[in-house]
């Protein structure tokens, strides 16, 4: 099957999930959950405590360090990138965005966003999916908002979930499949038979990273940014499937998962899980040296202190994020 035909079946196949999931109704994130911290050696100290850095009625997704210590996350359903600076200050970022997904942050600072439009399964922008008719697709929000891509061979790029920006100005993405946004605006898919959601660089920017249902699919980042050499890095632990994803200094990678974050060394190799009070799915390092691990997670605490709730037909889009200091470091490099 060509790959056109792929991303059009994908496309088609997505919009009708969120259409059953609209008759069925949504499920509840489920509450949190005490969890207790095992060391990983030069990871994480044994009885490390997560604390909340926020939590909202809306989604805090695709996150991403900022050079100062700061984090953003993107927040579809307001249409924000927000920020929270080193200290914890929440503040909108930007308000630019269509529908933002996940955020990167490329060369010279500039920022990147997935950009869902009006997709959300929710109808939380006030439309419902099939009646959509703004493109999706990737932008970047700054110095001013412009589409760098919104199709692929002639068809239109669906629910477009992460991304992450290499130094040379291009961007990797997932959609059903991956795909490589060139610097020069041209699209490209990368792999085979891939079920994606997550999708990160090594430090050295060498191998490209993408989440594979309940393992990672691993490649070789070629100079004119294709990639070859498709193979598993590793498994997932307990049956998760993974969704975002981070990086160290010593290139070991961390992924978000349903029971917290699974992480492995640079060469594959499993190394433990740091449990999370909620399902967690995005991740980044951040604060003071960059030794903080900031998790995004399903579900939230209402003002009331208890569970945020919404009604079997509407999407539950409350979150928390959450961070915990670390022993590793969080790479530097990218995020400027």
């Amino acid at each position: 099957m060509c790959s056109a035909t792929q991303l059009l079946l994908i496309s088609a196949l997505s919009f009708s999930h969120l259409a059953a999931q609209q008759k069925k109704g949504f499920a509840q994130p489920p509450p949190a959950r005490d969890v207790t911290i095992t060391a990983i050696p030069g990871v994480i100290e044994a009885g490390a405590k997560w604390t909340t850095a926020w939590q909202g009625n809306e989604t805090a997704d695709g996150i991403v360090g900022t050079g100062d210590g700061g984090l953003l996350f993107a927040q579809e359903q307001t249409n924000h990138i927000n920020k929270l600076d080193k200290n914890g200050k929440f503040s909108v970022y930007l308000s630019n965005p269509h529908g933002p997904g996940a955020v990167a942050i490329g060369p010279k600072g500039r920022i990147l966003a997935v950009e869902r439009s009006c997709t959300d399964p929710g109808g939380h922008l006030g439309v419902k999916p099939d009646q959509c008719t703004e493109p999706t697709g990737i932008s970047a929000l700054t110095p001013t908002r412009k589409v760098l891509a919104d199709s692929f061979a002639g068809k239109g790029l669906g629910r477009v979930n992460d991304l992450v920006a290499d130094k040379k100005g291009g961007v990797y993405f997932t959609s059903g499949g991956a795909f490589y946004l060139s610097p020069s605006g041209q699209v490209s898919s990368i792999g085979e038979n891939l079920r994606t959601n997550g999708i990160m660089l090594s430090p050295d920017e060498k191998t490209l990273y993408i989440t594979n249902g309940p393992v990672i699919a691993a490649f070789d980042v070629q100079p004119d940014g294709s990639v070859k050499n498709q193979r598993e890095f590793g498994k997932l632990e307990g049956g998760a499937n993974g969704d975002g994803m981070a990086t160290d200094a010593a290139g070991r990678l961390y992924v978000s998962t349903n029971p917290g974050v699974q992480v492995f060394s640079a060469d594959g190799k499993y190394l433990g899980l740091i449990p999370t009070p909620r399902n967690a799915i995005t991740s980044a390092f951040s604060g003071p040296g960059k030794k903080t691990l900031y998790v995004g997670c399903l579900g939230a605490l209402a003002p009331n202190g208890e569970e945020v709730r919404t009604p079997p037909d509407v999407r539950n889009v409350a979150m928390t994020v959450y961070k915990i200091p670390m022993l590793a470091q969080g790479f530097k490099g990218r995020a400027k």
